[in-house]
């Protein structure tokens, strides 16, 4: 399989867990998620008053100078991790 396919497979996968995983798991995730399909962030930084917005823009942030293609391989990675810790 290629990297895209392997990729969409994680991120079909991931989202059949049998339980919802821990926060610091799902925002980064969510920060290789993002790398791998848009990119460096590109959007402004919430306010403070949206927390959920504001975490997720700093865990996509985090990622920041990835390649489109490491972060996708480091996306199938934690997905598979958390696949073996949760079962789908």
């Amino acid at each position: 399989m290629s990297l895209q396919a392997d990729f969409d497979r994680a991120a079909e996968d991931v989202r059949k867990l049998k339980a919802r995983p821990e926060d610091e798991d799902l925002k980064e995730l969510y920060g290789l998620y993002k790398q791998s399909v848009i990119g460096d962030v590109d959007i402004e930084c919430p306010g403070m008053l949206d927390l959920k917005g504001k975490a997720k823009w700093e865990a996509w942030n985090l990622q920041k100078g990835l390649s489109k293609e490491d972060a996708m391989s480091a996306y199938i990675s934690k997905a598979k991790e958390l696949i073996e810790k949760y079962g789908i």
